[in-house]
């Protein structure tokens, strides 16, 4: 399913880079979602992205990460933890497309200049699901610097959190850590049980 997803996003995205007003039709606009009802916008802006790097690092992030949170759930559906790996990773797809908007949506519902593209919501929402049953598997800091996952976790939200309140660039912050909170949490959702693989991992 990553595999495919990658694919679809990159080819829409790459369209909507010549055809510009993809992005308009589709982008997530509070103001627009509300006042004209557009509601399909909670997901579609998740497939469209700002230029090629915005778009070649969320998917290599998504590849790798979501490659690994499917194999995964593979591992528990084959010891029955959970019923179906595909349906809840698609679920998961799903959750971190749309709960990543929530706050976006609150808090620029009034504002009709407001507007965002990008998967970073689903992106850190599949990172931290990893993050949950790999909390101590190295992941490198701004592509450099290998630390604990879950150390990698902490500095996230804190410097989104610092990012969001600062408001000084374009970047969507609040869908960064909204999609983090839902991915981290989003194993003991599906089965409660599941918090021993995140505590067994600390022994």
């Amino acid at each position: 399913m990553t595999v495919i997803l990658v694919i679809i996003i990159s080819v829409i995205s790459v369209i909507a880079f010549r055809i510009k007003k993809l992005s308009y039709m589709f982008d997530l606009t509070p103001y627009r979602v509300f006042r004209n009802r557009e509601y399909y916008r909670i997901l579609t802006h998740a497939f469209l992205h700002v230029d090629y790097i915005h778009l070649i690092v969320n998917m290599i992030v998504l590849l790798s990460f979501g490659l690994s949170v499917e194999s995964i759930f593979r591992n528990l559906q084959s010891y029955d933890h959970i019923s179906s790996a595909k349906l809840y990773y698609g679920i998961l797809i799903f959750l971190g497309i749309a709960i990543s908007t929530v706050v976006t949506l609150i808090k620029h519902k009034d504002d009709p200049s407001y507007s965002s593209v990008g998967a970073s919501g689903l992106v850190s929402a599949i990172v931290f699901t990893h993050i949950f049953f790999q909390p101590m598997q190295k992941i490198y800091f701004y592509f450099a610097i290998p630390i604990p996952g879950i150390a990698f976790g902490i500095l996230y939200l804190l410097y989104s959190s610092y990012m969001s309140r600062r408001k000084r660039d374009n970047i969507n912050h609040d869908a960064h850590i909204w999609g983090a909170i839902l991915g981290f949490f989003y194993p003991v959702i599906i089965s409660p049980e599941l918090i021993k693989f995140f505590i067994d991992n600390f022994k």
